[in-house]
């Protein structure tokens, strides 16, 4: 009578075996979102084989070939494990040669899943794991506008929805070009709505995002509009624009007025040459320049550099940051003019 293994019905489960889980998985590319959803499924797809597999990651630049053998060698107590090795490009000669040898004939309970940025760096490694036989996973930097909008597809598809080109163009208008946003925007419609994906969808959820920028903040502020900043200000972050691009605006916003001040009063077209800058860039600024002294712009800038300190610095309240500096900006301007 033939005994009942309890690991081979695990193996099994969701269509998946101990088989099909290839031994060497390589995540190629920097795109961060692709890289960390490549190890989640991953790991994922091991633990519908064993409930039970033991994960553990390391940072490759830290691993010597003692500690390497040891996580490969055959465990005493059976079960498969997945071992994720992060920054692969970082990985030491010596280990790299151990682990190009081990990927020759991997261990079939093991799952080796190796990360690399791609580029120069560490290249023999990655071109060796492939030649090995590695499975690839591309998580490169989209570059490309229709690579965002394929990614904006295939996002919505992927959830159980349809999503027509013009959807994936204006989510994209809306959110912008991060990853990680659009990933999250995808998720939020897919709940919202019955997944069928529209223009029309997107402009009713998005309403205002594209109207409203940090540079809408930073120029009612340059001018003295504080009650304008601060009511484009309170929407944007509303309607769920990122307070980094709004206190990059701010921070851009106040060099600009001072290095168009700074270069005098000109020719907007002869001083974009020497700025390096559009000429309707110089035209703006120096409608903005009026009422700034230079120890105003000193003060402003000032007040912009603390803003996008505590905003990038993962402050508290970014709301509140943003808002005492458009406060504080005006204010500069108000006492540079008296």
């Amino acid at each position: 009578m033939s005994r009942h293994d309890p690991a081979e019905s695990r193996a099994s489960m969701g269509g998946v075996t101990a088989a099909s889980l290839p031994p060497i998985l390589l995540v190629l590319g920097d795109e961060e979102l692709l890289a960390t959803r490549a190890v989640s499924e991953a790991v994922a797809t091991a633990r519908r084989v064993d409930p039970e597999v033991d994960v553990r990651e390391y940072q490759a630049g830290a691993l010597t070939v003692g500690e390497i053998a040891e996580m490969l060698s055959p465990s005493l107590f059976g079960g498969r494990r997945v071992l994720v090795l992060r920054s692969a490009q970082d990985a030491r000669k010596d280990l790299v040669t151990a682990l190009l040898a081990y990927a020759k004939n991997p261990d079939p309970d093991v799952q080796l899943v190796a990360l690399h940025v791609g580029g120069a760096k560490g290249r023999a490694f990655a071109d060796g794991l492939r030649g090995a036989g590695a499975t690839v996973v591309p998580a490169a930097k989209l570059k490309g506008h229709r690579e965002r909008v394929a990614f904006v597809r295939d996002e919505i598809r992927r959830g159980g929805g349809r999503c027509t080109d013009d959807a994936a163009e204006a989510m994209i208008a809306a959110v912008g070009t991060d990853l990680r946003e659009l990933a999250a925007a995808c998720s939020q419609l897919l709940a919202d709505t019955d997944g069928r994906i529209g223009a029309d969808t997107v402009a009713r959820y998005y309403r205002g995002r594209v109207e409203v920028t940090g540079f809408t903040v930073a120029d009612a502020t340059m001018v003295g509009d504080v009650a304008g900043a601060l009511e484009a200000l309170r929407w944007a972050l509303h309607v769920g624009v990122d307070p980094v691009p709004i206190a990059d605006a701010l921070a851009d916003g106040v060099r600009t007025v001072a290095r168009v001040a700074a270069a005098g009063r000109g020719d907007p077209y002869q001083l974009a040459g020497t700025l390096g800058m559009p000429a309707w860039k110089v035209k703006n600024a120096q409608q903005r320049a009026r009422g700034w002294t230079p120890e105003g712009l000193v003060e402003a800038m000032r007040a912009a550099a603390e803003c996008n300190a505590a905003v990038k610095g993962g402050a508290d309240d970014r709301a509140y940051a943003l808002e005492k500096a458009v406060f504080s900006v005006a204010a500069a301007r108000q006492g540079g003019g008296r």
